[in-house]
């Protein structure tokens, strides 16, 4: 069977699913295999599609899509998981903006239940020039090799959350558009989430001169089995580039299922780390991540950005309760952009070394964006 597309998934990119493509009945149910479906019925929220060059288009009923069989796991969003067998005929769900196509476990409230989609069967690939039998198309195809060690690596910004919309990317492009204007050679990374390529292309908009995700490496969802290899994988492709230092996101939350946890806990990504921020969504968050940073990674964030600092408030509890200094990363973005440059580029004469946890609880002011 052939048919024509009338979108492409953003999460399709490494498999540079053609607009005409071949179809086969025998789909293999694995993560990141790319199928062809029919969106059916409308919505009138989450009803859109990013595709491969990041622009967001409407799905409209009867739309045949190319998209990847994934999971998701997202507290704001979709839950869904793989089906145990995928055929031309069933009827599954879109589960993200990216295109990932699973069975919805558990839908978020404010956004009603997903998009079906029919599926039309597995895309074929023909990655040999003039070979007329074809193979299953994957994102695993032209992916970034995985590594089990970290090479050496150009100082790191780790930017992480308390939870899904804590400003996390927000704050990733103001301190990138910081340190690139100041002359600083920047690349940037998104290790953990689900496929989506908004946030890294807003990093190079932002003035990255590199951006890599999870996706690129062949992922459709991280979890903690995957997300340290995946992202040494990413930081020494990053690297090779030969940056001054590189911003990189840890996308959802610091307790949540796409494997932060495993990223924070390994020691050759965190020797790397110069800098820790934190993106807190209020004062009990931001409260409760200190505690776990000192408690579980023995170091305490750097700076820490998002809602929790949106105003007075939460600034004086976290510089008076937790020994942080708040910046807030919307109404103070030089400040936020030049305190990490300065805990980035911190000479010998350094009072502290970036990462590591004051003495005593309430001493030893840090920067909370």
């Amino acid at each position: 069977m052939k048919v024509t597309f009338d979108k492409i998934a953003s999460a399709t990119k490494n498999a540079r699913v053609p607009r005409e493509a071949l179809l086969t009945d025998d789909i293999p149910v694995v993560e990141g295999q790319v199928v062809a479906v029919k969106v059916r019925g409308a919505k009138s929220v989450y009803n859109t599609l990013e595709d491969v060059h990041g622009r967001m288009i409407p799905l409209n009923d009867g739309d045949v899509i190319a998209g990847v069989l994934g999971t998701r796991r997202a507290l704001r969003g979709y839950a869904g998981v793989l089906p145990d067998s995928v055929a031309p005929g069933d009827f599954l769900d879109v589960l993200n903006l990216g295109g990932v196509i699973g069975k919805c476990t558990s839908a978020n409230i404010e956004l009603g239940p997903p998009l079906k989609a029919e599926v039309l069967g597995g895309v074929l690939a023909f990655p040999t020039l003039g070979e007329r039998v074809g193979i299953p198309a994957s994102i695993k195809q032209n992916a970034i090799e995985w590594a089990g060690a970290l090479a050496h690596s150009a100082p790191v910004v780790y930017v992480a959350g308390t939870c899904m919309n804590a400003g996390k990317t927000f704050a990733c492009g103001e301190i990138i558009r910081h340190l690139v204007r100041g002359g600083r050679r920047v690349a940037a990374g998104k290790l953990t989430g689900v496929s989506l390529l908004r946030d890294t292309l807003s990093m190079t908009d932002l003035g990255a001169f590199k951006s890599l995700f999870f996706g690129d490496a062949g992922v459709v969802s991280t979890t903690d089995a995957v997300s340290v290899p995946v992202a040494k994988g990413i930081l020494n492709a990053l690297n090779a580039e030969e940056p001054d230092c590189l911003v990189i996101e840890l996308g959802d939350g610091i307790l949540g299922e796409y494997g932060v946890q495993a990223i924070l806990a390994d020691p050759e990504l965190m020797a790397a780390g110069a800098v820790h921020v934190l993106c807190a969504n209020d004062p009990v968050a931001a409260w409760g991540a200190v505690e776990l940073y000192k408690a579980k990674y023995g170091k305490c964030p750097d700076i820490i950005s998002g809602p929790a600092t949106d105003n007075g408030v939460g600034r004086d509890f976290i510089e008076s309760k937790l020994g942080v200094k708040a910046v807030n990363a919307r109404l103070e973005r030089e400040k936020l952009g030049a305190a990490v440059e300065a805990a980035l580029f911190a000479g010998p004469g350094s009072d502290r070394s970036p990462g590591t946890a004051p003495e005593e609880h309430g001493t030893g002011a840090r920067v909370a964006a």
